[in-house]
């Protein structure tokens, strides 16, 4: 059985290696410090942690301030308050300027749970992507996290990092090499291309297995960078498999499968379906019964790629 562990756990241990090694890291968080794994770096560097409390929008200017003052600040409270609350202070003190700030937003998506639609961020992509000069990262796994939160830590100016809640299987071995704005190309096949991001890329790799056992080959790509996107791998997948599918755990509209649809439309119309929450809030549930629920699971994306398959020219 695959080994389990959540993106949040990645994040919280790899903050305490960055802090050990860098004194310009500092970490903010807005009252659930125990939720987004920030405790530990608190614990470790007390001098380098804010606790600003259920003040969202001060979390967001206050990481403006240090970055301002040279530091590297990561700012961590859950998706839906990170982007929406805060949205107005990420425009205007963090993008606007351009400052290396760090948004690191755990409990996204509908894997969030039993905490409901009011919970369930599924619009965040969308507003973080929209942004001039925002780097927009989802890792795959809790190995691809910790690439991710390292990487972000060198990138200069501001990033979002999107994290879920709960232990989902790590995809990847220690050697796995993260790059922003890189794809990394997870099987190969002429069949059709499924892009994925977050806990949708292991999705994706089940349904190439049940794919091939029905004889058809299917590439797979990690797009853990969604901003700036790997548009050089969009259109290749696409000129030499002819047909691509997204997934995401994400509102179909502004996220991984609209980055991924502009592309195409501009430089290389393709046959194209995009798997997704279909344009509707969450609601209380399993993380389980919400995938399913809302055609998130290999079987949906088998069931696009063999839809979009018969789109081929």
């Amino acid at each position: 059985m695959a080994v389990k562990k959540a993106t949040r756990d990645a994040y919280g241990q790899t903050l305490v290696e960055l802090g050990q090694v860098n004194p310009n890291i500092v970490v903010l968080d807005a009252d659930l410090s125990a939720s987004t794994k920030t405790a530990g770096f608190a614990k470790a560097f007390p001098e380098r942690f804010v606790q600003i409390g259920i003040a969202e929008q001060d979390l967001i200017g206050t990481a403006a301030g240090l970055a301002a003052a040279g530091k590297i600040p990561f700012a961590s409270t859950f998706a839906v308050f990170a982007t929406g609350r805060a949205y107005d202070q990420i425009r205007n003190s963090v993008a606007y300027g351009n400052l290396n700030v760090k948004i690191a937003a755990t409990h996204a998506g509908v894997t969030v749970g039993e905490d409901g639609g009011s919970h369930q961020m599924l619009e965040d992509i969308a507003l973080m992507r929209a942004l001039p000069g925002m780097t927009v990262i989802v890792p795959a796994d809790a190995v691809e996290a910790r690439l991710a939160v390292k990487a972000a830590a060198e990138h200069e100016g501001p990033v979002y990092l999107r994290m879920g809640r709960g232990a989902w299987p790590v995809i990847f071995d220690d050697d796995h090499k993260f790059e922003i704005g890189t794809a990394a190309l997870l099987r190969d096949g002429d069949a059709a291309t499924i892009i994925a991001c977050g806990i949708m890329v292991g999705e994706a790799l089940k349904a190439a297995d049940m794919l091939e056992a029905e004889g058809l080959k299917v590439r797979v790509l990690d797009m853990a960078t969604v901003k700036p996107l790997d548009a050089e791998a969009v259109i290749k997948a696409a000129r030499e498999t002819g047909a691509i599918v997204t997934a995401e755990e994400h509102n179909i509209i502004g996220g991984l499968g609209g980055a991924v649809a502009e592309v195409l439309a501009e430089q290389c119309p393709t046959p194209m379906e995009r798997v997704g929450v279909k344009d509707v809030f969450g609601q209380s549930g399993t993380p389980d019964q919400l995938l399913e629920f809302y055609g998130l699971t290999a079987t949906d994306i088998a069931a696009a790629v063999h839809r979009v398959i018969k789109r081929k020219a």
